[in-house]
């Protein structure tokens, strides 16, 4: 009868050890403990700012600010066959297809044909000095941008323009 005891008492002293160390790995982990100076921000579709970037392309900024340090959420609307020319950002993105099909091509081509359709959903990462092109398919996209400023934005073909009909120029 002892040995049960014993068994048990050590399974016991085993899970609370365990849980104390889960507890306090969590109390000090700055991502559940550390107070955070800014309020929460909800931001619903009718409070979104749609400004024209050219060539029907609209951009939303929902937070932060591009030109300066820290994190910024962007949103952009691509209407059908419309597709920024192939360009690089200084810094990673992280890009979630919120609406439509996003057509993302990962070179400096600008070929239609050459693009990965994503659906709403799909996830992409873009890496730093990554060259690509992307924009809306038959049915245009909305995508949303997450990322770290200041944002820049370099275009390979500065005389294509920042968006319009891709073709293949390579």
């Amino acid at each position: 009868m002892r040995e049960v005891t014993r068994k048990a008492l050590r399974g016991n002293l085993k899970f609370i050890g365990t849980a104390l160390a889960l507890t306090s790995v969590l109390v000090m982990s700055p991502s559940f403990s550390a107070p955070s100076d800014k309020e929460f921000l909800e931001v619903p579709p009718e409070r979104i700012v749609w400004k024209d970037a050219g060539r029907g392309v609209k951009i939303a900024v929902i937070y932060g600010d591009l030109s300066k340090p820290g994190q910024y959420v962007i949103r952009a609307h691509f209407p059908p066959g419309v597709m920024s020319s192939p360009h690089f950002h200084d810094e990673d993105r992280h890009v979630t297809v919120i609406q439509g099909t996003w057509h993302a091509g990962k070179d400096d081509s600008w070929d239609p044909v050459a693009t990965v359709p994503l659906k709403a959903g799909s996830y992409m990462f873009h890496p730093a000095g990554g060259v690509h092109y992307d924009g809306g398919g038959e049915e245009g996209a909305i995508v949303q941008i997450v990322g770290m400023g200041p944002s820049k934005t370099t275009f390979l073909y500065p005389k294509e323009g920042s968006f319009g009909a891709p073709r293949k120029l390579n």
